[in-house]
């Protein structure tokens, strides 16, 4: 059998002894000024007594005993304050300084001719400090004592100095007043408990509410600015920093100082020539839409104000536009292949007639060939709405663009010394065959319409960024490029300058490659046209 050494006992008792309650500030700071209001009486009796000494009811019994009771009582104060400060124990420390002022004022008080000297009215106060700082313990324990030590008090004076027996009624109703006063702080405690509980979690819930507030705002795509009576920014969001730019000063910058063509409307709104929706309107050249919302009652408290990026909803209504468009064409486009077939077909069956001449073979040929390019339109509008069905595959690119360079030359009957490829490595790519056969047409057929067909006039350039990450690849012809206020317009759809063109081609290609994870843009150089496609590369 084995014992346990003592010191680890007493080391496992400590460790599992649970810990001693922290309590806050405000308790020990109410103990305080009650210890305040003790020293302030113990002062003032023994100040009466050395003034007057016992020509008062104070002392008239026992002028000695009450002169040193008031002094040890004032001592009995100053301990408590040190006591205080040093935060030692709170409940056995109330319990005492209550226990101590209750005997002392007893004793004061049997020092003073007993029940009659009123004394023991100051206990009212002290068991009421006591219950609301302590939150309602002990609080007839408390009760008890006093009343117990006012009746032994008397008892004692009636024995011993032939004190009135019909006192004890006095003593029996000061005994009724202390439980009276007792019960009375304790519920007064319990409601001061609960409330205190309860804005304790109403402080809870509001910093939550507004740190859920101040995530909604800063994640808002629109810009969010909260301003007060004064005109000063008391809130403002990531967005609206980015439409109006980061404030120049500290956070409650006057909004006139910060953006003055806002301030400027939010003045007319605040007076009432901004319109009764609240809607200033374009600001900053027609960029932003400002919307006030009142905070309180009435418009001189303040307003949140509600920035709207013009742009983006600009972007959205064409984005909307395009995809309506997108679907009445692809609608149409199915409409159009069946008559289109049959017209192909009959200029078909016409050319082959014996006796046809030049005229009937000329006006064929010009039906023939727009049919044609409606066909390559029609099959361009049903590619739309087909460019997330991308099946990415990892491929060698150098091999891809040596056999596309020779289909392409074959296709359109034109010398492959007129192509050059230029390799900084071989990397592989993640794409759709498919549609990287597609754009690489579109831009090479774009290329060679407007390159000078001579040797390494379009240039196709591999290369890599961000660490090998990204593939680049280029598309340079030696034309005349891209004059300046065509190409904002570019990748739109039916924007073309070829006589016999769709205007799909550029769109087409750019909607593939964001299906397939790329970009496509276009780059200005010193001379020619430079169309730059990124692309991630292939494992």
């Amino acid at each position: 059998m084995s014992i346990a050494h003592p010191d680890h006992a007493v080391q496992w008792a400590a460790d599992s002894a649970p810990p001693a309650p922290d309590y806050p500030d405000s308790f020990w700071r109410s103990l305080y000024f009650f210890n305040v209001y003790r020293l302030v009486v113990a002062a003032l009796l023994l100040t009466v007594v050395a003034i007057w000494r016992d020509s008062l009811q104070f002392a008239s019994q026992n002028l000695t005993l009450f002169a040193v009771i008031a002094v040890f009582y004032v001592l009995f104060s100053i301990v408590c304050f040190a006591l205080v400060k040093i935060r030692w124990r709170f409940n056995l420390q109330i319990t005492v300084q209550v226990t101590a002022d209750i005997g002392f004022i007893v004793t004061l008080m049997h020092a003073s001719g007993g029940i009659s000297s009123g004394l023991g009215l100051l206990l009212l106060a002290s068991l009421a400090a006591a219950a609301l700082i302590s939150r309602g313990r002990l609080t007839l324990f408390y009760a008890a004592l006093a009343s117990i030590g006012v009746l032994l008090e008397h008892t004692y004076a009636v024995l011993n100095y032939d004190a009135s027996v019909a006192q004890y009624l006095q003593a029996g109703l000061l005994s009724v007043g202390y439980f009276a006063t007792a019960w009375l702080a304790h519920t007064l405690a319990k409601y001061t408990a609960a409330s205190e509980q309860l804005a304790a979690q109403r402080e809870v819930d509001l910093a939550n509410l507004a740190q859920v507030n101040q995530l909604v705002i800063q994640d808002m795509q629109d810009g969010v600015l909260v301003v007060d009576a004064g005109g000063a920014i008391r809130q403002i969001n990531a967005r609206a920093e980015h439409m109006l730019g980061l404030p120049r000063g500290h956070r409650d910058m006057l909004l006139k100082d910060y953006a003055p063509a806002l301030a400027e409307s939010f003045d007319k709104w605040r007076d009432g020539r901004g319109g009764i929706d609240a809607n200033s309107g374009p600001l900053l050249g027609d960029a932003i839409n400002a919307r006030f919302v009142r905070i309180g009652r009435t418009r001189q408290v303040g307003a949140v104000i509600f920035l709207e990026d013009l742009s983006r909803a600009h972007t959205q209504a064409q984005q909307m536009k395009l995809a309506a468009l997108g679907r009445l064409t692809a609608n149409i486009a199915h409409e159009i292949r069946n008559p289109l077939g049959a017209l192909s077909h009959a200029a078909e069956l016409l050319q082959e007639e014996p006796a046809i001449n030049d005229t009937t073979t000329r006006l064929l040929a010009i039906i023939h060939d727009n049919t044609r390019r409606i066909d390559r339109m029609v099959n361009n509008v049903l590619r739309l709405n087909r460019g997330d069905r991308a099946e990415r595959e990892s491929f060698p690119l150098v091999d891809f663009l040596r056999g596309f360079v020779e289909q392409f030359c074959e296709v359109e009957k034109i010398r492959p010394e007129i192509f050059a490829i230029e390799l900084d490595t071989a990397p592989r790519v993640l794409f759709d065959r498919g549609h990287l056969n597609q754009v690489m047409w579109n831009l090479c057929r774009n290329a060679l319409r407007h390159c000078r067909c001579e040797d390494a006039s379009i240039r196709i350039r591999v290369g890599v960024e961000r660490g090998g990450s990204i593939v680049k690849l280029d598309v340079v012809d030696d034309g005349p490029g891209v004059p300046a206020e065509w190409r904002g317009q570019l990748f739109e759809p039916f924007f073309t300058t070829a006589a016999g063109g769709t205007g799909l081609g550029l769109y087409i290609a750019r909607e593939v490659c964001e299906a397939n994870g790329a970009a496509i843009d276009y780059i200005e150089t010193p001379a020619g046209a430079q169309f730059t496609v990124l692309c991630r590369t292939g494992g």
